[in-house]
């Protein structure tokens, strides 16, 4: 779902913030740190952005034709009242 290189990046930066007295640490806290990120994003039930633009072009489209429709039922209605 998410890019890796994402997700190494946010360990990375989390490893880089350690101190220094731990410097030996800091490739395994990065490994622990890019697991950790991974189920906790994969708990999360995200859509990735292409998803989300895909979705929002749908709903753009679907909202377009429920005007057209409203606009038709509008005017089936004056038609007959009118009779």
């Amino acid at each position: 779902m998410f890019d890796s290189q994402f997700l190494d990046d946010i360990a990375k930066k989390l490893s880089d913030v350690l101190p220094d007295s731990v410097h030996g640490l800091k490739k395994d806290l990065q490994k622990n740190f890019n697991s950790i990120l991974q189920g906790a994003f994969a708990k999360l039930d995200l859509v990735t952005r292409e998803e989300f633009d895909v979705q929002v072009k749908v709903l753009n489209r679907t909202r377009l034709k429920l005007e057209d429709l409203i606009e038709q039922v509008e005017q089936l209605e004056e038609k007959k009242s009118k009779k």
